[in-house]
């Protein structure tokens, strides 16, 4: 069967994966890859009852190893004042909700969150931020 990782608790090594409206647990212990489960990856599994097994990754998700996305432009969207206020850099590394949150705290405090796209840029060049929402390194 093919489904959707809808969610992954590294606590408890469980997660829920969906096919067809159907929702199918599972344990780390069912999982064939040396990656952590991660949400909305699409998997093959075997379904027996509400039970998923023999879970593994398919499509592009294992190709992506090579940097795509670069850490000079994510530098640039973050500090330029008009998209580091409403995220520019994050909706550019993938990272949509965090950006939204961004946007809105920006909207709702009329631009006084200036620091938050200013910080996130001195950890992109410090390194500390360094991939992208699919877990690719920044060139």
């Amino acid at each position: 069967m093919i489904g959707k990782i809808k969610s992954y608790d590294a606590d408890t090594q469980t997660g829920v994966i969906k096919c067809d409206e159907i929702y199918y647990g599972f344990h780390i212990d069912d999982w064939s890859e040396t990656e952590e489960p991660r949400i909305d990856s699409d998997v093959l599994f075997e379904g027996e009852g509400d039970t998923a097994s023999m879970v593994t990754l398919i499509g592009t998700y294992l190709q992506h190893k090579d940097a795509v996305k670069s850490r000079k432009m994510a530098i640039f969207l973050a500090m330029f004042p008009l998209t580091g206020l409403f995220g520019g850099h994050r909706w550019y590394l993938g990272f949509y909700k965090i950006a939204m949150i961004q946007m809105t705290v920006t909207a709702f405090t009329l631009g006084s969150g200036y620091l938050w796209p200013f910080v996130e840029g001195i950890l992109l060049i410090a390194g500390r931020i360094d991939k992208d929402q699919e877990g690719r390194p920044l060139k």
